[in-house]
């Protein structure tokens, strides 16, 4: 069974409650889901969300949506991503992250089907360094051996929380795919990380969205190629300032930066 696995939480330090910010009666997550539910080879979309109080609504959103909901770790969002895959089965892991509304099926069946033609450990859209997606469009597909591999050896607590980090920054361990877009339109922001985000994100629901059909990554991409304002609202956040912070929080505990370290690579 292949099952997206989509992490959330309502406590965020940039921009508490995001996920929950609603545009045209809907709320980002469930932007997202029904997004999803687009895809063709997704079997089973699950939101695995932490057992802490604020983090209730989500189970209820799930309840009322009739989605599958685990509930574990806080912090440490590699456990609950395996307790979530063991739960339900899975086979096969795609990991998405709730902070991405505008997540396109396309590009989800894409790089899906990617893996299933090919023998890696792990495919994504991201890895190697640079990427040529938007930031918002992350897409990781995995095994549930690889994960229960991950679960069981990663140690540091930047592995903890970021999930594939293990993976995806060992290539001596693992064998990793990467699927690009045709050009590198990686200058576009559409990940939901604070509220400019949100206002871009707004802009394009508000003008791309229609009940019961879903817009493309090429529809957004001419929308804001045409609207330079809209584009201009996020477009002087930095990337990969969360992921960059945990790396610190390692250094503090004495972890060396691994030699296969795309992120820092990129901003050096």
């Amino acid at each position: 069974m292949i099952g997206a696995v989509i992490q959330a939480r309502m406590n965020s330090s940039r921009l508490s409650g995001k996920i929950m910010l609603k545009v045209k009666s809907k709320s980002m997550l469930e932007h997202m889901i029904l997004r999803v539910k687009h895809s063709k080879t997704i079997d089973k979309i699950i939101i695995a969300t932490s057992k802490e109080n604020s983090d209730d609504v989500i189970e209820k959103f799930c309840l009322e949506k009739q989605i599958d909901c685990y509930r574990g770790s806080e912090n440490d969002v590699l456990e609950r991503f395996y307790e979530t895959a063991k739960k339900f089965s899975l086979d096969t892991i795609v990991r998405l992250t709730g902070d991405t509304p505008l997540i396109d099926p396309l590009v989800i069946d894409e790089v899906v089907n990617y893996y299933q033609n090919n023998d890696f450990d792990y495919v994504s859209n991201i890895f190697p360094l640079p990427r040529t997606y938007p930031d918002g469009y992350n897409v990781e597909v995995f095994s549930f051996n690889v994960l229960e591999k991950t679960h069981f050896n990663a140690k540091r607590p930047s592995d903890r929380e970021h999930v594939t980090n293990f993976i995806s920054m060992q290539p001596n361990l693992f064998s990793i795919g990467k699927v690009d877009h045709e050009k590198d339109i990686s200058k576009f922001r559409l990940n939901l990380d604070y509220y400019e985000d949100y206002l871009l994100i707004e802009q394009v629901i508000n003008r791309l969205y229609v009940e019961h059909q879903t817009f493309h990554l090429d529809d957004i991409i001419k929308f804001l190629e045409e609207n330079p304002v809209v584009f201009d609202l996020n477009s002087k956040i930095k990337p990969y300032e969360n992921i960059l912070k945990s790396f610190e929080a390692d250094k503090k505990l004495g972890y060396e930066p691994r030699k296969e370290n795309f992120y820092i690579n990129e901003n050096s």
